[in-house]
This record gives structure tokens, C-alpha cells and sequence, in this order.
């Protein structure tokens, strides 16, 4: 017997989205174009964010070969990357200093600072670098910045003589890395930068017209926000937790190490199952174009023949000690300039389960378009110490590395 088959277009709207709310962020867009019954679903699912959350993570780059305000998209899903034409001022010409969120945090060619949403293409100003509290503009004859002074303090030295920079130069040695947190107490985005002189902290909320310095605390390294509080760590292992919700920022010292290292990244990350993850990574760069500069901590660049490395470790905040863990078992793990994220492979069976998804998170800006080297990009296999590529060939520009991010295709509330 023959039976018609229904017109989908005519389903209901109630299960047109359960449908589509299981979907990947580029299956959803799609779908959403299919007709106008779709994508009365499709937007329904985006305003009040019924989709499914976090979304497999992707990479993000510009390519020397496309336009300037175009970014790329790779999805780890699908193994195919997506064309994205995002806002001025150009994307290819902004420096990428994080991701959180679905969102990423740029800055211009002013140095100043921008969050854009990749999947919506939707755009926040954010503070002027000029109320950080290391920076003083410079003004022309006519009254127009044309620099900045940075002082290079901290709340208890001078670490540095001042320094004079043209616009465009100074995010080469300020900014290291960005993020972008929701505080569900207040209801409101709080967006932390780690920044030089030597590591130091400053935030803001959405709306604020200035940066607020956390001081007195230096070289930190990473953060994520939990439970109303921001936990930072330092390149020697020491944990702060700072609760940001008063009039008075208040501190209190989780982990309280004086480790010494040689060159390595150090990440604080958020498990599934409830702990907090100090994870150390060797800084091991990667020449991708010929070098005027010599070699300087760069390998050559190949990943054949080779045994990596990474430390991981739960934090006992209790007893203030690290226990060292050897596998990861089903979960995964993203590290570099985006936000350290920790997933359960099971629920995301493109991944794979006790690796490490890794890209560059030099602190040196200036250091990797000098010398067409970067930090590590791959994916490592704990089990066996093994690197494999991404994608290859790399197909994303020079000058700045890929992030990983989180799509999201809802638009900020």
C-alpha cells in the first residue's frame, strides 16, 4: 500500500523545532532557508536558545587568500569548513585574543576591542583600551589619538621604562588573552582580559565605559568563572578566586604554588563531573614559513617521529594539592586562545575520546608574525603521546592562529 508522504513544510511548528533543536549549528542555519514555515522554527529556536548546548566545537580563521572580512568556519563534525562574511572594520586585519560563548574577542587596528558573534554577525564595542589602567592616549594638533603611552607597572614595581606605541602596534604586546563570561546572578556578560605588564587582570561588564584593574596579582595565564566567581591561574600553578559581584573585588588564594618552570602554557578548565583541571603544556613551536630570524624555541616543522607532552592534574581545593591524571578516558579536552573547555566524548561522537584538541596560544603576537613560527596546532592522543593535524593542509593565515569555538546562533540578550 502506498502512503503519501506528508508535506514537512505542513508539520507543526512544536516538532518542526524538537527536530531542529538537535541539530549542528550549520545543519540549523540551513534548515532555517529551506522556507518560510522553517525558518519561523528556526528563529524561534535561536531567540530563546532551545537549541542544543555546547555545540561541537570549531575551528575559526582567516585565509590571506580570501577577503578581508571574511572568516572561516571549520567544523570538527562535518570535516569542511563554511565562509563567513562578518562586519567591518575587517576581521582578516583585527587580532583574535579569545573566544568564549560563541563569541569572539577581537582587536582593531586601533587596538581597540570588539566582541563579534561569527554566526549572527552580530557586534559589541567594548572599553577603550585608553581606561586600561597601563594606557594613556596621545593626542595630535587636532585633538585625535594617535598613540599610546603604556606604563609598565604593576601595584607593587615598575617593571619597565614606559613605552610609546602607534595604534595599530600596541596589540601586539598588550593584549594575551580574552574572555567573554555570563554571570547568571546579575543577569550580565562580564568580559576579562589578561594583558601585560607581566600577566595582570582587568574586566568589565557589558555596559561599563571603563576597564576596573584587578591588582594587586600578576602573570596569570588563564580563567574560567564558576559558581559567581572568577579563578584565575598563574605560569606558576597558583589559583585566585575573585568574587567580582560587590562594589569591592574580594580574593581569596585557592592553591597557593611557587612553581618553576621553563616555557610552558597553563590552563585552568571546568570538568563535567565537578573538578577543576590545572593542565600544563610545553611550549613547542612550529615553524611554518621560512625564518630570517633563526630558530628561536621553534622545532622544525613536522609532527612525524615525535613524542608530546601534557600534564594534567585535578585540583584538591581542600587539601590545596594537584593529583596527576594519566587518561582522560571518554572526555576531550580544547586548549589555546579560546576558552579551556572540557567535554564528554559520548555526547559528541565526532570527537575523539582522551585526546587534546590544541592550537597556538603564544603569548607573543608580534614574536609569531616576525618569525612565521607558532606554538603546536593538532590533536593529541594521551594514550599514545601522539600529534596528529587537523586540518591539512593549514589553511589559515600567518600572522594569527586559528581559535576554537562554540557556535551560537543566538543573538545576545
Amino acid at each position: 500500500m502506498e502512503v503519501a508522504a506528508r508535506d514537512f513544510a505542513e508539520l507543526p511548528q512544536e516538532i518542526l523545532m524538537d527536530i531542529f533543536s538537535l541539530l549542528e549549528t550549520p545543519d540549523l542555519v540551513r534548515v532555517g532557508s529551506v522556507c518560510s514555515s522553517w525558518n519561523l522554527s528556526y528563529a524561534g529556536i535561536c531567540r530563546f536558545g532551545l537549541y542544543k548546548w555546547p555545540q561541537t566545537p570549531c575551528l575559526i580563521y582567516t585565509s590571506e587568500s580570501a577577503n578581508d572580512n571574511v572568516a572561516f568556519l571549520y567544523s570538527l563534525a562535518e570535516k569542511r569548513a563554511y565562509k563567513l562574511t562578518l562586519p567591518e572594520p575587517p576581521i582578516h586585519r583585527r587580532y583574535l585574543i579569545g573566544s568564549s560563548l560563541g563569541w569572539l574577542i577581537t582587536a582593531d587596528e586601533r587596538s581597540e576591542m570588539h566582541l563579534v558573534n561569527p554566526v549572527t554577525s552580530e557586534q559589541i564595542s567594548l572599553p577603550s583600551v585608553t581606561t586600561i589602567e597601563h594606557m594613556t592616549p596621545i593626542f595630535d594638533e587636532t585633538g585625535v589619538i594617535c598613540k599610546y603611552r603604556f606604563s609598565r607597572h604593576t601595584a607593587r614595581s615598575v617593571t619597565a621604562l614606559s613605552s610609546t606605541y602607534a595604534l595599530r602596534n600596541l596589540r601586539e604586546c598588550l593584549f594575551h588573552k580574552a574572555f567573554l563570561f555570563y554571570d547568571a546572578s546579575a543577569r550580565s556578560y562580564i568580559i576579562v582580559l589578561i594583558h601585560n605588564p607581566v600577566g595582570q587582570l582587568s574586566f568589565a561588564r557589558l555596559g561599563d565605559d571603563k576597564w576596573t584593574w584587578l591588582s594587586p596579582h600578576a602573570n596569570f595565564d588563564d580563567c574560567i568563572y564558576k559558581d559567581g566567581l572568577l579563578y584565575a591561574v598563574t605560569l606558576s600553578g597558583q589559583i585566585i578566586a575573585f568574587d567580582l559581584s560587590g562594589t569591592v573585588v574580594t580574593t581569596k588564594i585557592i592553591m597557593d604554588r611557587k612553581d618553576t618552570y621553563g616555557l610552558e602554557r597553563v590552563y585552568i578548565v571546568q570538568a563535567p563531573w565537578g573538578d577543576l583541571l590545572l593542565v600544563r603544556r610545553p611550549e613547542v613551536w612550529i615553524e611554518e614559513a621560512p625564518a630570517e630570524h633563526g630558530h628561536l624555541y621553534t622545532d622544525q616543522g613536522t609532527f612525524e617521529n615525535r613524542t608530546w607532552k601534557i600534564a594534567i592534574y585535578k585540583v584538591c581545593i581542600a587539601s590545596r594539592k594537584l593529583v596527576q591524571i594519566n587518561s582522560l578516558h571518554d572526555h576531550v579536552l580544547f586548549l589555546g586562545h579560546n576558552q579551556s573547555l572540557c567535554f564528554n566524548a559520548e555526547e559528541y561522537p565526532q570527537l575523539k575520546p582522551n585526546h587534546v584538541y590544541l592550537t597556538d596560544d603564544s603569548r607573543s603576537a608580534s614574536l609569531k608574525c616576525k618569525l612565521h613560527c607558532r606554538l603546536v596546532i593538532g590533536i593529541l592522543d594521551l594514550e599514545t603521546k601522539i600529534m596528529d593535524e587537523i586540518v591539512s593542509p593549514r589553511p589559515w593565515s600567518n600572522c594569527m592562529a586559528p581559535l576554537f569555538i562554540i557556535p551560537n546562533p543566538r543573538k545576545m540578550d
